[in-house]
């Protein structure tokens, strides 16, 4: 994250394999890359970037459970409590019984909880949610270009140059610090 002595130099590419390249030989160098922008996924671009695996999975797993305990609470309340009916000869005594015909029920469940819950988490996490303000810094990366940002902490200009090395075909530094 920027603070106020750090600038922000943003250094555009025109091909994924330039950019992949570069964003090697700046993290070889040991300067810190804030953030990179692509209009689709660069694959290898994560190890290349050194970020963290993602913790989606077990976000996954908790929301699925939380649709499972939501399908066997509702199930219980309504067909066992509330409003207990013999269909088909089937007992109504206890869940235990009918268990069987509410595995529907607790399977749909449990995948609409997690698939809705993991992309909320997903935009709330990623500062994409509705509302949100756009953070892309340059309208060209939704098109057809690549930008990498990069922290200086030290010497601009030699980073400006070592960018233009990788194969940069536009570097700029970047006044607009953000969050």
């Amino acid at each position: 994250m920027a603070t106020t002595n750090q600038i922000i130099v943003n250094a555009l590419y025109d091909d994924d394999d330039v950019l992949l390249a570069g964003v090697k030989q700046v993290r070889e160098k040991g300067i810190e890359i804030q953030e990179v922008y692509s209009p689709f996924p660069v694959h290898g671009l994560d190890k290349a970037m050194g970020l963290k695996e993602t913790r989606i999975a077990i976000a996954a797993f908790m929301y699925g459970l939380l649709g499972l305990i939501t399908a066997i609470s509702m199930t219980y309340g309504m067909l066992i409590i509330d409003w207990p009916m013999n269909i088909g000869g089937k007992p109504s005594f206890t869940w235990g019984e009918n268990m069987p015909a509410f595995v529907p029920i607790m399977f749909e469940l449990t995948v609409f909880f997690a698939a809705h819950l993991m992309v909320w988490t997903f935009f709330f996490r990623n500062k994409i949610y509705p509302g949100c303000k756009a953070q892309n810094p340059d309208p060209r990366t939704t098109d057809d270009k690549f930008l990498m940002e990069v922290v200086s902490n030290g010497d601009t200009e030699e980073l400006m140059s070592l960018l233009k090395q990788t194969g940069a075909i536009e570097v700029s530094v970047n006044n607009a610090q953000h969050a």
